[in-house]
């Protein structure tokens, strides 16, 4: 190990910066925010990083360096582009063992800059030794993605409360058992989804009853989006992750299943039209005995679960029963296919408004309301359409819609299989039935779906 990675304390300690252009103000603006009192010292000066200085804390000499500018310093950065400059700042701050950093120049640093990743007071940071900072910044952004923000948070809430769970455990082992329950439990989870007045009561709940309270379980209702994985939210995927049971649709593809756990028990919940692996109520109850043995169960549904998925009847029964639940959105069909397509859902010049309607109603009919539906300037997203496609184009040119009225079929969008099928109400019936379509498919009817050739950027 080349270097030892360490964490200084620089709050009101005197650091020296010896540049003025765009490399010293990266390095002062992250020196800010460990929040150093700046001297800087530069013949010329970026007026952004002069504005940064303004607080009478800091100090800016528009002068070249001398030794003296090392007095009372604790840390010195030199980011000119004055090889003999940078040289003389590191023989006098290595004279002084003063810690010194000349950027890009790791042979005259006694410590680098890691790749930080700021989810304060959790601090992670990436070194590559200098060798590769693109390398560095690279895994700092994969990171991004598995610790959420609300971390920091929760280790304010954790630190808070590390006097009062010494108190009551005195031994390591009991407090490392109970921290641990409570960072793998409901109290993170609620922190993570913003309740921290909640998490803080179930927190003082569970150390007041001791280590066996935290064995209630919790229900997440994941959207998994239009089909494709990278169109997961990172909440998502770390619930995902983390589940104990999956309950999924059969609009979920086998490569967003295979992100969730792999010990996690999988069941198939899917329903199609006429054919329903699991009722309804069933699956609710299912929820309900799940949580209710202690587990972890995530809930996954195609799209977002608000939009024709039935989440609100499911977390009905969960809040009935008072099991704990969060809610993460997906990207709904409409919004994903329709991007995919290249087909906008509004427009300046053709659509001010958008409507999702389902294209089967609960007796398996399509009884809409299909005045509204034929309003101009409008775009209208039919889910789960396509038996009734030849039905809604009959009534839509019934009550009013021009016949030539643009229409797009989506078959499978935003996954590799995605094909697009474009037409007028008039010709669209005719088309679809000499195609073999695959479900899952969304249908949008009005003008915007003549600028599906200009915009198509996925063919």
């Amino acid at each position: 190990m080349e270097y030892l990675p360490i964490f200084l304390r620089l709050i009101q300690q005197r650091v020296l910066v010896v540049g003025g252009g765009q490399v010293a103000l990266r390095k002062v603006q992250m020196l800010l925010r460990a929040q150093a009192q700046i001297r800087l010292v530069t013949p010329q000066i970026l007026p952004e990083l002069q504005a940064l200085l303004q607080d009478t804390i800091h100090q800016i000499e528009l002068r070249d360096y001398i030794d003296a500018d090392l007095d009372t310093i604790k840390l010195v950065v030199a980011a000119t582009d004055n090889s003999a400059v940078n040289v003389a700042v590191w023989q006098a701050a290595s004279a002084r063992n003063i810690p010194v950093n000349v950027v890009d120049q790791p042979e005259l640093c006694s410590f680098i800059f890691p790749s930080i990743l700021d989810r304060s007071p959790v601090i992670v940071a990436v070194s590559s030794g200098g060798n590769a900072p693109v390398l560095a910044r690279l895994l700092r952004a994969r990171l991004e993605t598995l610790i959420p923000s609300a971390y920091g948070a929760l280790a304010i809430l954790l630190g808070e409360y590390r006097y009062q769970v010494k108190q009551k455990y005195t031994s390591l082992t009991y407090r490392m058992r109970f921290w641990e329950s409570i960072v793998n439990g409901p109290v993170a989870e609620m922190m993570m989804s913003g309740q921290k007045a909640k998490a803080e009561e179930l927190l003082l709940q569970q150390l007041e009853q001791g280590l066996d309270s935290n064995r209630g379980g919790e229900v997440y209702l994941v959207g998994a989006g239009p089909g494709d994985p990278d169109l997961l939210t990172f909440r998502a995927l770390r619930l995902m992750q983390q589940a104990d049971v999956v309950l999924y649709d059969r609009l979920v593809s086998p490569q967003i299943l295979n992100m969730t756990r792999q010990d996690a028990e999988k069941i198939h919940v899917g329903k199609q039209r006429a054919k329903h692996t699991m009722p309804q109520q069933e699956i609710s109850n299912l929820l309900v005995t799940l949580a209710r043995q202690g587990k972890r169960v995530l809930r996954l549904k195609g799209g977002d679960p608000f939009i024709f998925g039935r989440g609100g009847e499911e977390i009905e029964e969960l809040a009935a029963a008072g099991i704990p639940f969060q809610i993460v959105p997906g990207i709904t069909a409409a919004s994903g296919c329709s991007a995919y397509a290249g087909i906008p859902l509004t427009h300046r010049d053709y659509a001010q408004s958008v409507r999702f309607v389902t294209g089967h109603l609960r007796d398996d009919s399509c009884d809409l309301d299909w005045s509204q539906l034929v309003q101009p300037g409008q775009t209208v997203v039919y889910y789960m359409g396509l038996l009734s496609l030849p039905e809604i184009c009959k009534q839509l040119i019934l009550h009013g819609r021009d016949p030539q009225t643009p229409i797009a079929l989506i078959q499978q969008g935003t996954t590799p299989q995605q094909k697009v099928y474009t037409g007028t109400l008039h010709s669209m019936p005719a088309l679809i039935a000499s195609k073999e379509v695959k479900a899952p498919t969304l249908i949008i009817v009005g003008e915007v779906v003549s600028l599906h050739d200009k915009l198509s950027w996925r063919q």
